[in-house]
């Protein structure tokens, strides 16, 4: 059940990043325009990346250390973006940026499956033992 609690965090996580990709995939089918797009994008990236580092301390604080060590190498990317000022989309330069921004959000995109789908086959096995 303690896991379960974790497992909530991570559907928010996806669901962030998939508004993210729907927003940069209107962009680019010129249903939106760039200002509203980046509006929309920077709009959930800092919860996006507060939401990720509790989760990385619950997984440390419940002991859960493959897990925790899976999230440090994401939790190390967002904290570089974040600290080279790269975590938020620039309106000016979002079209220029639009395929890099599309790869690396689908790449977190199956990081966050990957790993939704490794805490619910943890949760499944420790609720077994």
């Amino acid at each position: 059940m303690d896991l379960l609690r974790l497992v909530v965090p991570l559907i928010i996580l996806l669901t962030c990043d998939l508004l993210q990709l729907l927003c940069l995939a209107d962009l680019e089918f010129d249903y939106i325009n760039p200002y509203d797009s980046s509006a929309r994008i920077n709009m959930v990236v800092l919860p996006e990346y507060i939401t990720q580092a509790v989760l990385c301390c619950f997984y440390l604080l419940t002991k859960h250390w493959i897990l925790a060590l899976f999230f440090l190498p994401y939790l190390f990317h967002n904290v570089r973006l974040y600290r080279q000022g790269r975590h938020l989309v620039d309106v000016t330069e979002i079209f220029n940026l639009l395929t890099w921004e599309k790869k690396q959000r689908l790449v977190k995109l199956f990081y966050l499956v990957f790993t939704l789908f490794l805490s619910v086959f943890w949760m499944i096995y420790t609720s077994l033992d």
